[in-house]
């Protein structure tokens, strides 16, 4: 069966009895939306302060390829055996954009029976979080436009303005428009653009927010533009916008509740993308989780050049979060890919490539044990076509880096297939602390940050940028130095080229742009040619999926 058909069998309890039965969550600290996915109050989140943490685990994955990993589909059937195992678990997600679900993905709620459900719902609209992030983000584009367009008190200078306009779709038509056209009674002519909602500034917020008074004072702050003397900032809260989009965000920056298969609860909340942003739920998620269970399994998107990195050196920096141990996602399929086999022989055995292609884990795994000084698991995603020789020899091959490896079949057998790398998690959890550090030093000047991403965790041997950028960041450094780096590049490489696999090293990371998100916290670096809206492919997954008369959806993955 396909994802969607596993999901559309699921026996889901409603949502309300199964929070008060497993983690005594009263009714009235739940806002339903349907009987299956409810919001968390934040009254009743804050209640949880005083009780102690639960041991933090974080899923990454090697560079991502055409054959899959399964991240989300691991963190899913992690939890679920962890809860077998008869520990108390929470897993924390990120919620789907509808960009690469009518893109390429179709989906992305986990697969197999390893999966978070509503299915339909968690990829569909939810609980209308992306919708009202999207709207507060474009209710400041308006409030720019109308206030140049009646007089300018501000005197915002119309060629400096850095907000662009948002929606969760792929529509690379709308990287680049003109606004204003049609005579004076329509504003002012100037060129703007969109990005996708994942990667707006408003949504990192989100994320990163801690309550509705700090989410107000970050929207505050984001930076809109500069004056006509090209260095004086222009903010938000200038506008007086932050009050009206924090009305906007009141719903949204509740936690959302849902359950696995194997009826465990799981927090879906917050979804910025990990190659063009921090690519982490949502701080308030991952805080509420770690109060009411033992272990909290979190994912972080794309690879452990991406996501981890950021998970680590951007949320758990500002969040005073300390991993316990962190599980490396890899399959057979994908580590081939790497090796260079084209993806249309990935089935077939080839020793060799794996061989070859098992550089790109090495260097994940190194960058995680070393430069995050965090305990690694790695998880070998099992799939059908996978051979006993391919499996015996990533496992040697493991073995030989001193890491130690889990064949994991949860996407066939749910929670049971994962039993053995629960217990492998737990023994490392249990056993030690971490000896966790950042990748870089907050003291670092801005320019040396993105040095240290570069070099240590990407293979590089040089960074470069046009004189431009280089004063820009300088500029920066005197109020925004102790800032962090969220570097905008390919998923698909260490480098910036997204066709260079394996772990190339000694290339050049060139910065082709920086952005100041205020509000955030820090300093986007765009590597290479990436967009922050991406495209629809030939085929999008759009065209296959439908809706019948009862209701039914069927094509979603």
């Amino acid at each position: 069966m396909s994802d969607i058909e596993i999901a559309q069998q699921a026996q889901m309890r409603p949502i309300i009895s199964l929070a008060a039965e497993r983690y005594g969550i009263a009714a009235e600290h739940l806002d339903p939306y349907g009987h299956y996915k409810a919001k968390l109050s934040l009254e009743y989140v804050n209640s949880l302060a005083d009780k102690p943490d639960g041991k933090l685990i974080l899923v990454t994955a090697i560079s991502p390829t055409p054959a899959g990993e399964g991240k989300t589909t691991t963190t899913v059937g992690l939890g679920d055996a962890l809860n077998r195992l008869e520990k108390k678990a929470i897993m924390c997600l990120r919620e789907p954009s509808l960009g690469p679900c009518f893109g390429v993905k179709g989906g992305a709620a986990g697969g197999g029976y390893a999966q978070v459900v509503p299915m339909e719902d968690i990829n569909l609209h939810f609980t209308g979080d992306f919708h009202a992030i999207g709207v507060a983000h474009n209710l400041l584009s308006a409030l720019i436009d109308n206030h140049i367009n009646h007089g300018n008190a501000l005197d915002i200078d119309p060629r400096r303005i850095q907000w662009k306009r948002v929606v969760d779709m792929n529509d690379r038509a709308l990287r680049n428009i003109v606004v204003g056209m049609g005579g004076a009674a329509n504003g002012y002519l100037r060129e703007d653009g969109y990005d996708i909602v994942v990667a707006s500034e408003v949504m990192a917020i989100l994320c990163l927010a801690t309550s509705r008074s700090d989410l107000k004072a970050r929207l505050g702050r984001i930076v809109i533009g500069y004056k006509s003397d090209k260095v004086t900032p222009v903010y938000a809260r200038d506008l007086n916008a932050q009050g009206a989009m924090a009305a906007l965000l009141k719903d949204a920056i509740k936690p959302n509740l849902v359950q696995t298969l194997e009826n465990n609860i799981a927090i879906i909340h917050g979804g910025p993308f990990a190659n063009i942003a921090h690519g982490c739920n949502t701080v308030t998620a991952t805080k509420t989780a770690l109060k009411l269970a033992d272990y909290v399994v979190t994912e972080a998107g794309f690879g452990a050049d991406l996501g981890a990195e950021k998970f680590i050196d951007i949320k758990c920096r500002m969040a005073g979060l300390t991993p316990s141990a962190v599980v490396l996602v890899a399959t057979v399929r994908a580590l081939k890919f790497h090796g260079g086999v084209a993806k249309d022989a990935l089935n077939q055995e080839n020793l060799t490539a794996l061989e070859q292609g098992f550089a790109n884990l090495e260097r994940h795994y190194h960058n995680i044990t070393q430069h995050y000084g965090l305990p690694c698991v790695v998880s070998i995603n099992h799939f059908t076509f996978d051979t006993d020789a391919e499996i015996a020899l990533l496992q040697q091959k493991c073995q030989q880096i001193g890491a130690t490896s889990v064949v994991a079949k949860h996407w066939a057998e749910g929670g049971a297939g994962a039993l053995s790398l629960a217990e492998e998690v737990l023994k490392v959890v249990d056993a030690r602390e971490p000896n966790f550090t950042f990748v870089y030093d907050e003291n670092l000047s801005l320019w040396q940050k993105i040095e240290a991403i570069a070099t240590k965790l990407y293979g590089a041997q040089s960074i470069s940028a046009n004189a431009k950028i280089k004063a820009q960041l300088a500029a920066w450094d005197v109020d925004y130095g102790k800032f962090p780096i969220c570097i905008a590049k390919t998923q698909m490489s260490f480098s910036t080229n997204p066709a260079a696999k394996g772990a190339p090293s000694g290339h050049n990371v060139e910065i082709s742009e920086v952005r100041l998100a205020n509000g955030a916290g820090f300093i986007v670096a765009i590597a290479g040619d990436m967009m922050t809206m991406p495209g629809l492919p030939k085929i999008p997954a759009a065209e296959r999926i439908d809706i019948d008369d009862s209701g039914k959806i069927s094509g979603l993955f």
